[in-house]
């Protein structure tokens, strides 16, 4: 629950970075033991309720009714997880629960009740529970038991004094920490904050992920190739692994050699890795717009929401292209950065934006390349920045911006991916023609040594 705050109070959000950990074996296999314990508490609450499900009982699923029932447990039940930590447990719980009421009472009958066994389950502890000292963090544990002091492996983006809790879970093979905190918003001086009058488009895509028109002429691509090619390079990444170990997978019911286990733990650590690739490409885009709006003090951006064409089937290859896009954390980021720099973002409907003139208002064929071109009034521009500009006229008090090219900032998410720069060499893409350079597409053979100076040999027709 969040704490009461004094109304006079500067404004804060909360905001929350995962943080890995440099671990002994001993530390991880402690930490391992208390994820298994709280496991063993969320067991235990279903448990009781099919218990009292079996007798026709009512369950028991509010937070205060489990933590009584947690108390008469009496202590040393879950190993070394402390109160504090199982009450965590109960509180996840409690909360998925109600919240699968409420869908199911909205209408939502797919929503369903929490009832599923799970081996680790995260715990929390909040302020004044564990220590954090720099890049060291103590985490509580039971009565009697030896303190368990970690080791963070980097500085926390926040000062020691807004951390409010931390949340330890296990992810693709190995323990995290989240760390969540207090984050003031940004404070402006007299005249230079965000205008909530100047409202901005903001159109969602695949190759560019965000396309931004300002109601002054200015305009931002975001471009997404990176992000593209990353997904593509994991997929090919993937099927590869697969075709190698096709002959040694086990069959349905079997366990599997230990040398199958490896390369499924191999896997999910590449898999996590990719994940956590695409979010950080992403965040840098939401951050890049964000940026740019605050220097042109917009204080509204109008996002269009194209997340109803996510159910539509297209096809094997879009469905994949949609999968893989994350509309939902494109939202999402947008959203968390701008409410710390004090910008408003509202939804809208964004159907039909790409394929309307904003100049003459008539619909034109959506084209199939990136350019639009009106052919009634002749106006023609970015289609990805003509969608923006009509999605900035669908909301109320928002203005229509005439886009020009000359006004277009062009900027590349995912710059820390491997393969962007020629610094750092993707490791899944394979060297054409040894060290020779060039497009990995079909091109002639490169040039030997014999005839470096002197170009490149054409191939001669072949005689009978």
């Amino acid at each position: 629950m969040p704490r009461h705050r004094d109304p006079c109070s500067p404004k804060v959000v909360h905001r929350t970075a995962r943080v890995g950990l440099r671990l002994t074996r001993g530390q991880r296999r402690r930490l391992v033991g208390l994820l298994v314990s709280a496991g063993d508490v969320w067991a235990c609450v279903l448990e009781v309720n099919a218990w009292r499900r079996a007798r026709q009982n009512a369950p028991l699923a509010g937070y205060q009714a489990l933590c009584r029932e947690l108390a008469a447990a009496g202590p040393g039940c879950f190993g070394e997880l402390d109160s504090a930590g199982a009450r965590s447990v109960l509180r996840r719980y409690s909360d998925a629960w109600f919240t699968a009421a409420a869908r199911r009472k909205n209408g939502n009958l797919s929503a369903r009740f929490p009832r599923r066994r799970r081996r680790m389950t995260p715990v929390r502890w909040y302020h004044g529970r564990f220590e954090l000292a720099g890049r060291r963090l103590r985490i509580p544990v039971a009565r009697g038991c030896p303190p368990l002091w970690l080791r963070l492996d980097r500085d926390l983006p926040y000062l020691p004094g807004q951390v409010r809790s931390v949340t330890l879970l296990y992810d693709a093979g190995r323990p995290w920490v989240d760390v969540t905190a207090e984050v003031p918003v940004t404070v402006y001086p007299a005249g230079a904050g965000p205008d909530p009058a100047q409202v901005a488009g903001v159109d969602l895509g695949i190759i560019h992920p965000y396309a931004v028109a300002a109601p002054d002429g200015q305009a931002l691509l975001v471009s997404g190739r990176a992000i593209r090619a990353e997904h593509h390079m994991h997929l090919t990444d993937t099927k590869a692994r697969h075709r190698a170990v096709a002959r040694r997978a086990p069959k349905p019911g079997q366990r599997g050699s230990r040398r199958w286990r490896r390369h499924r733990r191999r896997q999910r650590l590449v898999e996590a890795r990719h994940r956590r690739r695409i979010r950080q490409a992403q965040h840098e885009a939401a951050r890049t717009v964000i940026g740019w709006a605050v220097a042109r003090r917009i204080g509204t951006l109008a996002v269009g929401d194209p997340r109803g064409v996510l159910g539509i089937d297209a096809g094997r290859r879009h469905n994949r292209r949609t999968r893989n896009w994350r509309v939902g954390h494109l939202i999402a980021a947008l959203r968390d950065k701008a409410e710390l720099a004090g910008i408003m973002v509202t939804l809208t409907d964004e159907r039909g934006t790409s394929s309307t003139c904003p100049g003459c208002g008539r619909g034109v064929p959506k084209p199939p390349g990136r350019v639009f071109c009106c052919p009634r009034c002749g106006l023609s521009g970015h289609r990805d920045l003509i969608a923006a500009a009509n999605i900035a006229g669908r909301v109320p008090g928002g203005i229509t911006p005439a886009v020009t090219t000359a006004g277009v900032t062009h900027r590349r998410a995912g710059t820390h991916l491997p393969g962007v720069s020629s610094a750092r060499r993707d490791p899944r893409r394979r060297l054409h023609h040894g060290v020779a350079r060039g497009s990995p597409g079909r091109h002639l053979p490169a040039p030997s040594a014999a005839s470096a100076g002197r170009g490149v040999a054409r191939p001669t027709a072949r005689t009978s």
